[in-house]
């Protein structure tokens, strides 16, 4: 693995592309889950949380300050961890 940096755009690109990936991936995951109820909520939660990662990193890209930058990706980050979990 090179130690090189990425220009921005680059990065800001690969980046949507791989959040758009999980949400999709989380979709068809949640398909195959059981039918109980106890799964369907928790599916329900892991659209919610995998889907928010790519919109709002998509929202970031977009944003009119870097503190709005900040604020977005901040949000990005929460709802990847509570994916993760």
């Amino acid at each position: 693995m090179s130690n090189e940096r990425l220009p921005k755009e680059q990065f800001a690109e690969l980046f949507r592309q791989r959040t758009k990936r999980l949400a999709l991936d989380v979709i068809k995951f949640s398909k195959l889950l059981p039918k109980t109820e106890e799964a369907t909520i928790m599916k329900r939660q892991l659209l919610r949380s995998a889907t928010s990662v790519a919109a709002t990193y998509r929202a970031a890209c977009r944003a009119r300050s870097s503190a709005e930058f900040y604020s977005k990706l901040s949000i990005v980050i929460e709802e990847a961890d509570e994916s993760l979990f």
